[in-house]
């Protein structure tokens, strides 16, 4: 599916820009692609470091399979092919958490480790299990509970009440996710998105088969070193935290309760009350966790593994050591993926959807100042917040058209960007449906976030 999408931007791009004299934004948006794949990698390094130095410590102290366990039976629906207590279930959950909490910063290592633990299951490396593929639909869908960026935006060019999507975003999320979970249990049945012949390593079924479907839960990884993944050693699992570990660990929790108060009922303690702070209860639930979620999860998890007798110093090191090898893996993928976007996009070719499609959308009262930014979302970021912040300043951050946008900001995802970057980081060419289902979502978010808005407001 990548293949082919891809091979049509490049040509589509070419044909384009020679067809309207475009040929040098063309060649421009390819160097730019190219430089500005290299830049986020390169971004990415230290981040990637911090964070599966942090996994490490989760994972050796016991703290990912028991967050695993917690959640067994919603994951071992959505991901029947994954062992229970495999490390993949708790990389993938916190993973989850952090894109819920708007924390972009750790959602993308933690989704790259929990990519990396699910290829440790792959019986044909190359090609995207079942669990990769409903892994990545669910990271499209973009569930957010408080669209930070949109709301910045908003509240950046003046609006009245820059926090009222906040809803709006969040039904359309839900409604993204429900049809990139349904669109991706359903695609992974149908005959064409099944592992080809020559993929299947001898001896093991076809992973693409609903009869198979959970055949992954019993094969042995490809990689030998990676064969005791299922099952990772905890130093630890034989000893327990003493009370007086306990003890430590139930002040540590107070002082962050405490804090977590202090931010959502200030005026309580005696506190002033910000200006630009919100005056709703969940919104300013939701910012405190933002807030405190990162230096929460970095100090909770050194503090339990040194209570559980582990070096945490050595540890650390030991997993952040694998987070530049990670990103030099990514680098050419990313590299390929932007180069096509920005060669497309210079050559005008999203001008030129939004112009061939107006006809068929302004009878269905959809809004054609929304078009560039539904057909800019799933290939860039960057280049849809540009869009979304021009309509802000062109309509006013209270208009209609406004809230729209910035619901469908804080709605989807890019799915050709994450696709990039989390199937490059494990060396994935076929992609099988996982394209197709993020689409999907992206397209439903899009919708519901229209159909929404108009009824709220």
């Amino acid at each position: 599916m990548l293949n082919y999408i891809w091979l049509a931007l490049i040509l589509l791009a070419v044909t384009l820009g020679g067809a309207t004299g475009h040929l040098k934004e063309v060649t421009d948006g390819a160097f730019d692609g190219a430089k500005t794949a290299v830049t986020i990698a390169l971004g990415l390094i230290g981040i990637m470091a911090l964070w599966l130095g942090v996994m490490r410590l989760a994972e050796r102290a016991g703290l990912i399979q028991k967050l695993a366990r917690s959640m067994r039976p919603v994951m071992r629906r959505l991901f029947p092919g994954v062992p229970n207590d495999h490390p993949a279930m708790g990389s993938m959950l916190m993973n989850m958490a952090a894109n819920m909490l708007g924390l972009g910063n750790a959602a993308t290592p933690l989704g790259l480790r929990a990519m990396r633990d699910l290829e440790r299951l792959n019986p044909h490396p190359g090609t995207a299990t079942n669990a990769m593929c409903t892994f990545l639909a669910i990271n499209t869908s973009s569930v957010q509970l408080i669209p930070t960026t949109a709301i910045a935006i908003l509240v950046a060019a003046g609006s009245r009440n820059p926090t009222a999507i906040v809803g709006t975003a969040l039904l359309a999320t839900l409604c993204a996710a429900t049809v990139a979970i349904a669109s991706v249990k359903l695609l992974e049945k149908l005959p064409w998105f099944r592992v080809r012949a020559d993929c299947v390593v001898a001896g093991i079924g076809d992973p693409g088969s609903a009869e198979n479907t959970s055949a992954d839960s019993n094969v042995q990884p490809a990689n030998p070193e990676l064969s005791g993944a299922a099952g990772i050693t905890d130093p630890g699992d034989n000893e327990r935290v003493c009370p007086w570990g306990k003890a430590i660990l139930t002040l540590f929790a107070l002082f962050f309760l405490a804090l977590f108060v202090r931010q959502v009922f200030p005026e309580a303690l005696g506190l002033p009350l910000g200006e630009s702070a919100p005056t709703s209860f969940f919104v300013r639930s939701v910012s405190a966790l933002s807030l405190l979620a990162i230096p929460l999860l970095l100090s909770f998890f050194v503090l339990y593994a040194a209570l559980r007798g582990l070096k945490v110093y050595d540890e650390f090191v030991e997993g952040a050591k694998e987070g530049f090898g990670v990103i030099l893996k990514i680098i050419p993928f990313l590299v390929t993926m932007l180069v096509a976007i920005n060669m497309f996009k210079g050559a005008g070719g999203i001008e030129l959807l939004a112009r061939a499609l107006s006809p068929i959308l302004a009878p269905l009262h959809f809004p054609i100042d929304l078009l560039p930014i539904a057909l800019m979302r799933p290939l860039s970021g960057g280049a849809t917040l540009a869009l979304f912040t021009d309509v802000v300043h062109r309509l006013g951050p209270d208009n209609i058209v406004s809230l729209m946008a910035a619901t469908i900001y804080g709605s989807t995802e890019t799915t050709f960007y994450v696709a990039a970057v989390y199937f490059g980081s494990v060396g994935i060419k076929q992609t099988r449906h996982a394209i197709p289902a993020g689409l999907l979502a992206d397209f439903a978010g899009v919708v519901a976030s229209v159909i929404i808005c108009r009824a709220v407001f």
